[in-house]
């Protein structure tokens, strides 16, 4: 029984895709309205902003309906990195989310080693982002930071999810009141065209991108719609691009499953290790993370005495639980520190607790953005009743992890339809085949979703990483990557790689 209600729920929130021809025509119209629009003109000055005055800065004017080129513009915020070695060319590099600012990442860093040296990188806030007219879905900054604050996700009770029911549909409302014109025009099929817009007013007649997470996705879109453009597209944590467009409660189902099996890792690797490498190393480990939450659940657990105790809610522990299992290096100490602090209660320590949580919340903004562009993008089913139905099912694969990752989306059963959004198909046809890479254990975007991302683009090779979380950074997936990037070297197929770092050990 379980597995026919699992199979209904999939179905309802799956869209049926057009035959090759109609889809092939359809995507003719998206890249002909792109061809259409004036190329920007960037008229480049130093960054005048505190931590990327290294960089230039523009403005590109973009259209803010692509069904109406020559129409009202909008404004992309627009960095640039320039090359100082043997310029091969321009290098477009966006960030995850999505909901994430380019020109905010450009403070930590662009893309590294010889790569940077060798490439004009250009990154940029995708419309709807900070910069980039910042989607808005409250009247005022003060509104928006107190729905956040105050709504329950995910859920956990049947008033909590009649709260959020009635939150997500406030959102999508708000979202359509205060940013009307906008939000019709936010799918990443707009973003992917702006991208081509980019490349013309840079004066390359092929783009070069290197993106990961839902930046990957991006290049996806740009591939499968502008792949006689591509000169190199680098691919990094892939997202299934067949299932994120046409069902995303399968979507989260594969993460869920990615989650709980990278918190096995994390479990066995910690136990492993012991302490002090890992504060909540002990016996029983998952027993113990389990009854933490099914506590937290019931009440809050208060950890620290006195003024400076803090108040741990069950959703302060699931939702940054599941960022830091992204990050080996510092994310997964972390979490180790943390579950140890909430465990000891009145004995813990609350100041690890307050940095941790406080390091680990989103922005507003971010939220706002990351879900208006996630509903213009995916298919959910049209009913927000079915999420607590959804959120029982997905119990059985992934307890908590399962509600995180389905809530997000509750929105989306009260967003308009897109009338821009691309749904295939993912064929690259370039040149070069595109360079995709995945760590094997990923909690967001797992190793089943890149196999099935290189089967739907066809022409990609995978590179995997024998390695956990969301990032990849090695030695050897730079030295292939940049093998590629710069001289179009594809790795032969079934290349993998190992990590430097292996988790809960200070070495490299």
């Amino acid at each position: 029984m379980l597995k026919v209600l699992m199979a209904g729920a999939l179905a309802a929130g799956a869209a049926v895709p057009l035959a090759a021809p109609a889809a092939n025509a359809a995507a003719n119209v998206l890249v002909a309205q792109a061809d259409a629009a004036p190329t920007p003109v960037l008229n480049w000055s130093p960054c005048t902003e505190e931590g990327i005055r290294q960089y230039e800065c523009a403005v590109a004017e973009v259209p803010l309906d692509y069904a109406k080129p020559h129409g009202t513009k909008l404004g992309l915020a627009v960095l640039r990195q320039r090359a100082t070695g043997d310029r091969v060319g321009t290098l477009f590099t966006a960030v995850g989310g999505p909901g994430g600012s380019g020109v905010d990442a450009a403070n930590r860093s662009l893309v590294p080693g010889e790569v940077a040296t060798r490439f004009d990188v250009v990154t940029f806030d995708q419309r709807g982002i900070s910069r980039s007219r910042q989607v808005r879905c409250f009247p005022t900054p003060e509104d928006q930071a107190r729905f956040w604050e105050t709504l329950p996700v995910p859920p956990i009770n049947p008033a909590e999810e009649a709260q959020v029911r009635t939150g997500s549909k406030e959102l999508a409302d708000g979202c359509a009141r205060h940013s009307a014109d906008l939000v019709g025009n936010l799918a990443t099929v707009d973003a992917a065209r702006d991208m081509d817009l980019l490349r013309r007013a840079v004066g390359e007649k092929k783009l070069t991108y290197t993106g990961g997470s839902y930046a990957s996705y991006l290049g996806e879109v740009y591939g499968a719609l502008f792949g006689d453009r591509v000169r190199a597209l680098q691919l990094i944590a892939m997202i299934d691009p067949v299932a994120y467009t046409h069902s995303n409660v399968a979507t989260a189902w594969e993460r869920t499953r990615g989650t709980a099996g990278v918190f096995a890792e994390f479990a066995r690797l910690c136990t492993a290790a012991g302490k002090p490498a890992c504060a909540f190393a002990g016996p029983d480990l998952v027993k113990r993370h389990d009854s933490l939450l099914s506590r937290l659940k019931h009440a809050p657990i208060t950890v620290g005495k006195g003024a400076a105790a803090v108040q741990v809610h069950y959703q302060h522990l699931l939702t940054s639980e599941v960022p830091m299992l992204y990050d080996t290096r510092e994310g997964w100490p972390a979490l180790a520190s943390l579950l140890d602090a909430v465990e000891r209660g009145a004995d813990g320590d609350p100041a690890v607790v307050r940095d941790i949580l406080t390091t680990m919340a989103y922005r507003p903004d971010f939220m706002s953005s990351f879900t208006a562009i996630t509903c213009a993008d995916v298919t959910h089913p049209k009913a927000p009743d079915a999420w607590p139905l959804l959120a029982k099912l997905f119990d059985v694969v992934g307890p908590d992890y399962g509600r995180y990752w389905l809530y997000p989306g509750q929105p989306c059963a009260s967003w308009p339809t897109s009338p821009h959004r691309y749904t295939g198909p993912w064929r690259l046809r370039s040149d070069v085949p595109a360079l995709l890479v995945n760590n094997r254990f990923d909690p967001v975007t797992p190793l089943a979703s890149a196999v099935k991302a290189q089967r739907a683009m066809d022409n990609a090779r995978l590179v995997v990483v024998n390695g956990h979380g969301h990032a990849v950074n090695t030695k050897c997936t730079d030295r292939i990557m940049a093998g590629y990037l710069i001289d179009l070297r594809v790795p032969p197929e079934g290349t993998t790689c190992e990590p430097d770092h292996r988790p809960f050990t200070d070495g490299v």
